[in-house]
């Protein structure tokens, strides 16, 4: 073998020298003013200027008759490397590109760099091709082009606009505004690209909606009613809604409508869809800064309005996120639940509800502004399933949302997607319905053939046979374009189709129909091996390679030697689109696939479904982590094991990953998931076959949801329901709470009475603990502190025997207030309390900081390092009620000793960040003297919140304690502010 260098690799090395030469070169330290670029890196850089990314291999001079791969080393420091590991791609950076770009001699230079390197870049559309025709005097088309050509076309024109000489680029105003209306309309674009047909019948009942005249001069305001959309699932609500919008908004574009950017529509609108990660049912603020987001795009003219608003409208999320993490800290913990976590809810949903009215309010007026003529505003709902539930709170706020808005523009047209309207306390109109059936013969038909089958004969057969549902006619198209042309074969695939059910209702068995059109489709798959794994497969909702060799192998009847067999049978899977990535090495079958599929196998006695899904429960069983369990307890539930040995193996965050299964089990399993939701209700059908267990503790959340928002008759209602209950039920609590609130407290005391004894004869001590303290409650509320203190000690025990720390403090704290207001002070219990707060763990405590607050500030006269350790482990609240609690104390502590302003002061301007002004030294003013430091605000609250907005407020409360305050104004004061005033409300 020689072992002579060949030409290629000595020049290979060269290059590679060359290249560490030039690098060491730009990376050593620059000393002076920057050396001149060479003229061959400017050459390169211009060549590169008007290419989104390249290959520097191929990247040419233009008097360069083919590449010679000198790009590499003189724009290695010009560069960033982007795209695949395996491909090598440079992008510019934005400073070099823009210098290459402004040195370009003229358009001709641009166009002679870009032709010579058009080899250099990727085929596909991109902005050097919008700049070739640019430059070659074509200009690319914006009228109905989407929004990846409209980029493409806004970046060539900025680019180009910094090319000497360039004339004639359309103005990169109108081209942003039209991608960004593009964009707005993209969602809606998506989802007509599904056939559809007739449903002429629905969409006159959407535009009769939407033109209605609004209340006559006048008149006083009425409330539009929405219109409500709905059907099963698949029968086409969103495609309806969006063809209808699109329709809409393009007919009325043509004839000119209203609005200020380069297309008029004939009027305003908004498309919600909540399956957006941005937007949330649960929070009506997301969906106004949405609105206000849209509005933008179509009203240039009050973008800079719209933006402040939405920008708001984000600042309140995160504002009420803070809020709600308070509200669920005082739910943890019996002591704070039954009266201040309650009261806390109610307050949380009146002052949210109240803040969004505000907003949406705000929306309006400004929309009122900035629309000429009498013309509707089309808000259009999608995906509104997870709010419309009974007492559901986020459907009352957004019935306040919807009502502040028409208060302003009357003629708001809400259109929105979800199931059958579901009834609402604060409802301030009765929704129009508009349920979707079965498209007719004649629209089956038509549909059919808009999916492919030609044979006008075949289409009727089929039709006859499938029904009208739109996902099984397409289905069926389907299956048969992949059955071919030949007459066995359709045959065949008809003669496959479960007969067509003449019930009552004349209806065909959709889930079986489709189940059965998937089969069909699945039968195509030509790897025998794999297609026998998909049917099986498609029960599970993760499969990996090891799933694959583990759980599906066996009962499949397929024979997989080892792990790389497993890999290669995994790899033709996840080819197949029936499912969707999911991770390295891990695909998650499609929902919308699995739903089809499991109605078919479980009426399948010869499916081997069954056995796949009892190894899944062993494999998973046997594995730690979350995401194992959750999957263990989905086949569980699935093969109907009983919810309450299910719920044993129960971890908490389980619920989050198990979102959206009850739709693929039984009514009574779906209510175990439904039971551990942190919030919405359940369906019906769900609620009558659901556990007794299961059954309580939804509809606790159902009247806890409905307490919170204030309607106690309908909480009462629904307390009247499904007894006796079980005797750990919360709703026994919930009874006395909802009686109470009516003005029945005999009753309600009465009720709570029997449930302790209930619970403690059934050993239910966390529930016994919660009785006894809302029962104290409700005694102090009746004068009757003898029976209120008792009943404290008895919930201490409780606390005690139960070894709950911070329950045992919190009624502790209860005692303490409760003998506060009596003739004789309890100090046993305040020493206690001190007591108990020195010895509870601070990682312990750290998790209740409202409890940990109201303690402190109770013993901090016992206690001397109580104030210290509470601001230390929790900080002081949020809210400007702090600063005007602790500003007031300091300048009564002033008052009563004036020795204490100058530390106090000193103190208050260190915290603050300010400084003592140096002496003015001697000479003209600013010769070499340093900048003079702002003075600090005048007033302690203005310092005060400065210091705050610094995050040192917590530090400076602690420094204020060791002052010498003989008066105790100042621990009085911090005492105060802890509490966040009038103590909190805590027991």
């Amino acid at each position: 073998m020689s072992t002579v260098p060949s030409a290629d690799a000595s020049g290979a090395a060269a290059l590679c020298e060359r290249f560490r030469t030039r690098l060491r070169q730009e990376l050593r330290p620059a000393a002076g003013p920057p050396a001149a670029v060479p003229d061959a890196r400017h050459g390169y850089r211009r060549a590169a200027c008007l290419l989104t990314s390249f290959d520097p291999r191929k990247l040419r001079l233009p008097e360069e008759s083919a590449p010679t791969g000198r790009a590499v080393m003189e724009l290695a420091a010009d560069c960033s490397a982007t795209g695949m590991a395996d491909r090598t791609e440079w992008t510019l950076k934005p400073e070099v590109r823009e210098a290459a770009l402004r040195a370009l001699s003229g358009p001709e230079e641009a166009l002679r760099a870009l032709e010579a390197n058009l080899g250099a870049v990727s085929e596909e559309p991109g902005p050097e091709r919008a700049c070739l025709a640019l430059l070659r005097g074509q200009t690319p088309g914006t009228v109905g082009a989407g929004p990846d050509e409209l980029s493409d076309v806004l970046q060539a024109v900025l680019w180009l606009s910094l090319v000497p000489g360039v004339t004639g680029l359309p103005d990169a105003r109108v081209v942003r505004a039209e991608l960004e209306l593009t964009r707005l309309l993209q969602p809606l674009e998506r989802l007509v690209r599904v056939p559809f047909v007739g449903r002429e019948a629905e969409l006159a009942k959407l535009r009769d909606h939407v033109h209605a005249p609004g209340p006559p001069p006048g008149a006083g305001p009425a409330v539009p009613a929405p219109l409500v959309v709905h059907g099963p699932g698949g029968m086409g609500k969103s495609t309806l809604l969006a063809n209808f919008l699109l329709d809409s908004l393009r007919r009325g574009a043509e004839a000119g409508g209203v609005g200020g950017g380069v297309r008029r529509f004939p009027f305003p609108f908004a498309y919600i869809d909540f399956e957006r990660a941005t937007l949330s049912v649960y929070e009506p603020v997301t969906l106004i800064a949405e609105i206000a987001r849209q509005l933008g795009i179509q009203y240039p003219a009050f973008r800079a309005e719209l933006d402040a608003l939405a920008a708001d409208c984000q600042e309140e999320a995160r504002a009420q996120r803070a809020e709600e993490e308070r509200v669920a800290e005082l739910n943890r913990l019996a002591t704070t639940r039954a009266g201040v976590g309650r009261k806390t809810s109610q307050q949380f949903l009146a002052g949210a509800s109240e803040r969004e009215s505000a907003l949406s309010r705000r929306l309006g007026e400004v929309l009122r502004r900035a629309v000429t003529g009498d013309v509707p505003f089309v808000m259009v709902v999608d995906s509104f399933e997870e709010a419309q539930y009974r007492g559901s709170p986020a459907l009352g706020r957004m019935w306040a949302v919807f009502l502040a808005l028409t208060e302003a523009y009357p003629r708001v047209r809400a259109v929105v997607s979800g199931r059958s309207p579901v009834g609402h306390p604060a409802a301030g109109a009765r929704a129009v319905e508009v349920e979707l059936h079965d498209l007719g013969p004649e629209a089956s038909v038509e549909l059919l053939g808009a999916c492919g089958v030609r044979d006008p004969e075949l289409a009727r057969v089929l039709a006859e046979r499938v029904g009208g549902h739109p996902l099984s006619l397409r289905l069926a198209a389907r299956a048969a374009a992949l059955a071919g042309s030949g007459a066995a074969g359709v045959r065949e695939l008809i003669g496959s189709l479960p007969a067509r059910r003449r019930d009552f209702f004349r209806r065909v068995d959709q889930m079986l129909v489709q189940g059965v059109l998937y089969q069909r489709i699945l039968q195509h798959i030509p790897d025998p091996d794999v297609r026998r794994l998909a049917r099986a497969g498609l029960v599970l909702r993760l499969i990996t390679p090891d799933v694959v060799r583990e759980v599906l192998a066996e009962p499949c009847g397929v024979a997989v030697t080892g792990p790389e067999d497993a890999r290669r049978l995994f790899g033709t899977l996840s080819r197949l689109d029936l499912v969707e990535s999911w991770g390295p090495q891990a695909v998650r079958v499609r929902a919308d696939v699995r739903a089809i599929m499991l109605r078919l196998v479980s009426e399948d006695p010869e499916s081997p479904t069954r056995e796949v899904e009892r190894r899944a429960v062993a494999y998973y069983a046997a594995r730690e982590g979350l995401e194992a369990r959750a999957e263990e307890i989905y086949h569980r539930l699935r093969l109907d094991e009983d919810p309450r040995t299910v719920e044993e193996r129960w971890l908490p965050g389980v619920e989050r990953l198990l979102e959206g299964a009850q739709n693929e089990m039984s009514p009574r399993a779906a209510a175990l998931l439904g039971a551990h939701r942190r919030r919405g209700g359940a369906s019906d059908l769900v609620m009558a076959e659901a556990d007794q267990e299961d059954w309580e503790r939804i509809a606790a959340r159902e009247v806890e949801d409905l307490l919170a928002q204030g309607f106690t008759e309908e909480a009462l209602a629904r307390l009247a329901q499904r007894r006796p209950w079980t005797p750990c039920s919360s709703l026994h609590a919930l009874l006395a709470e909802a009686l109470d609130r009516a003005g029945r407290r005999a009753q309600a005391r009465q009720a709570v009475s029997d449930a302790i004894d209930t619970a403690r004869e059934a050993g239910c001590g966390e529930r016994q603990l919660e009785l006894l303290l809302l029962s104290a409650r409700l005694a102090e509320g009746d004068g009757d502190t003898d029976s209120a203190d008792r009943d404290l000690r008895l919930a201490e025990d409780v606390a005690i025997c139960l070894g709950q720390h911070l329950e045992a403090m919190g009624t502790l704290l209860a005692r303490t207030r409760l003998a506060a207001g009596s003739d004789v002070p309890d100090r046993d219990a305040d020493t206690r309390l001190a007591r108990r707060l020195r010895q509870v763990p601070d990682e312990v405590l750290a998790d209740q900081p409202s409890l940990v607050r109201a303690a402190a500030s109770q013993v901090y006269t016992l206690d001397a390092q109580a104030l210290d350790h509470a601001l230390e482990l929790v900080g002081l609240p949020e809210g400007d009620e702090v600063l005007e609690i602790l500003g007031t104390g300091l300048r009564q502590a002033v008052r009563a000793d004036p020795l204490l302003l100058r530390p106090l002061m000193d103190i208050l301007r260190s915290a603050a960040g300010a400084r003592e002004a140096p002496a003015r030294q001697a000479g003209p003013p600013g010769a070499g003297a340093p900048p003079v430091p702002s003075p600090p605000p005048s007033d302690v609250t203005d310092i005060l919140r400065l210091v705050r907005d610094r995050g040192t407020l917590d530090e400076l409360a602690r420094r204020l304690l060791v002052l010498r305050d003989r008066s105790g104004r100042i621990a009085a004061s911090v005492a105060a502010a802890l509490r966040g005033g009038g103590g909190g409300g805590l027991p």
